[in-house]
């Protein structure tokens, strides 16, 4: 190529707490407009911001998990500018001195890992929400919700590290991954509650000066930001190309036309005229709340599919989709201490158990089979009780009724016969009654095999161990 792109992405997470950053409003997304506001959050004079503690908390998780550096005391400003959504005329924000510096996170394209950095993380607060309609503009009317106003939000600025659409793609789904994870964002991109912004410029391959860079907006969706920065890109190349000059501007991504369009020239952007908020004293974090923060965290995804593979003898795929999410790795591993079979609790967990929540449209923690309950199941297989093939059918009864794999299996009559002698003379008569087939075996035609199973099977019932049917029935063909 002869051109290189540089980005760097800034994501804003809204922490999952109960109430916004400020006050004590409840952060519950979906609720009647501006029902979920007080005087703090709409900016009334006199009224007074309180910090919630939890917010912090989050952002210290978040930024552990980073591996940032978190800073002893940071500080609240005010980032002056006006837009109605914004009651105060101003966003309490941190600027000068935020939460936590550096840190990073691993990404891996096509086998290779590469490192992007991080600038920082610091602490802010949402602006409420303008709702739009009516066409054309002379018929415009817009609508102000407030509910979003002062829901808690974290800022994560990357590094200009990464050099395509694929690589800023992989980075925000791996950071999406960790801060859901954690339980700081519920990664609700569709929602609002995750964001992203992305500053991408180009520069002749091998050149070491930044180009100009463009800023495009508000993209939520992993799909959104790689298709969004690849025109971006292209649009870059082809206007230094034909001899233009790339101008340094906020752009918005059209999703239908499939392009990025000029929302205003950075050149007229505000001057934000940031300082101290006067309301808030400096944050300080001291290195026990650090501690007790680190102590309530999950090991992290990529550690915990390193101890699967190593601990419980997993394929590395395995060990990812069971990591997919901290609900289902849990699960996974409870099912596994219970029946003592990992592979098998893993098979199990990542065949019947995640079929059936997509076929449900449910996540983990809607699931009613206890983990001890499958771990039961997968004992009777183990043991012989029942075949696998009747195990996905005491499965699906358990799943629907939650009653034990036992319970079923003895009220319905359905274990597994594995006496040799009652199975050895079911196997002589299908032999006899089936010469033809018998004959064709004898003579190399290995299908007739499976037919001959199948009879076996049938008249069992369905009951006999297959493992033990099929030992006996090629030893009686081969006798």
């Amino acid at each position: 190529m002869r051109y290189e792109p540089v980005i760097g992405l800034e994501i804003h997470a809204q922490l999952q707490t109960r109430t916004k950053i400020f006050c004590g409003c409840s952060t519950a997304f979906g609720a009647p407009p501006n029902s979920h506001v007080c005087p703090v959050c709409l900016g009334m004079p006199g009224a007074l911001p309180v910090l919630n503690r939890t917010a912090v908390d989050y952002a210290i998780k978040a930024a552990l998990a980073l591996g940032c550096d978190i800073q002893p005391l940071s500080i609240f400003a005010r980032k002056n500018y006006f837009y109605p959504d914004l009651p105060k005329g101003y966003q309490i924000s941190q600027y000068e001195r935020p939460l936590a510096l550096g840190g990073g996170l691993d990404i891996s394209i096509d086998g290779d890992s590469k490192r992007v950095g991080l600038t920082r993380i610091h602490m802010e607060e949402d602006a409420g929400k303008s709702l739009h309609e009516g066409f054309p503009d002379s018929d415009r009317r817009t609508y102000i919700d407030y509910n979003r106003s002062g829901v808690p939000l974290i800022e994560i600025v990357s590094e200009p590290d990464m050099r395509s659409a694929v690589e800023a793609a992989e980075f925000f789904e791996r950071l999406r991954d960790i801060l859901v994870w954690l339980g700081v964002n519920d990664g609700s991109m569709e929602e609002g509650s995750l964001r992203c912004d992305a500053n991408v410029s180009v520069r002749p391959a091998g050149q070491g000066k930044f180009g100009t860079k463009a800023e495009v907006k508000n993209l939520n969706s992993f799909r959104y930001l790689r298709n969004a920065l690849e025109y971006e890109i292209e649009r870059q190349v082809d206007t230094l190309e034909s001899g233009g000059r790339v101008v340094q501007e906020t752009r918005l991504w059209d999703s239908t036309a499939g392009r990025t369009l000029s929302m205003r020239s950075k050149e007229e952007a505000h001057d934000y005229r940031y300082f101290p908020e006067p309301d808030l004293p400096p944050l300080v974090v001291d290195e026990a709340r650090i501690a007790a923060v680190q102590r309530t965290m999950r090991e992290l995804p990529e550690a915990r599919r390193q101890r699967f593979v190593a601990a419980y003898g997993l394929p590395a795929y395995d060990a990812g989709v069971l990591t997919s999410s901290a609900g289902l790795a849990d699960y996974f591993e409870k099912v596994a201490a219970g029946c003592g079979n990992a592979k098998a609790a893993s098979n199990w967990v990542m065949g019947e158990l995640l079929r059936t929540m997509k076929e449900r449209g449910v996540d983990i923690a809607q699931v009613p089979l206890e983990p001890a309950a499958l771990a039961g199941l997968i004992a009777l297989v183990d043991k012989g009780t029942i075949s696998n093939a009747m195990a996905k059918d005491v499965f699906a009864r358990m799943y629907d009724t939650r009653r034990s794999a036992d319970d079923i299996v003895a009220a319905d009559g359905l274990a597994q016969n594995s006496d040799e002698g009652a199975l050895l003379a079911i196997v002589r008569a299908v032999i006899a009654n089936n010469a033809d087939a018998a004959a064709q075996y004898r003579a190399g035609q290995h299908k007739a095999f499976g037919f001959l199973v199948g009879q076996v099977m049938k008249g069992s019932a369905g009951k006999a161990n297959p493992k033990l049917a099929n030992e006996l029935l090629r030893r009686e063909l081969q006798s």
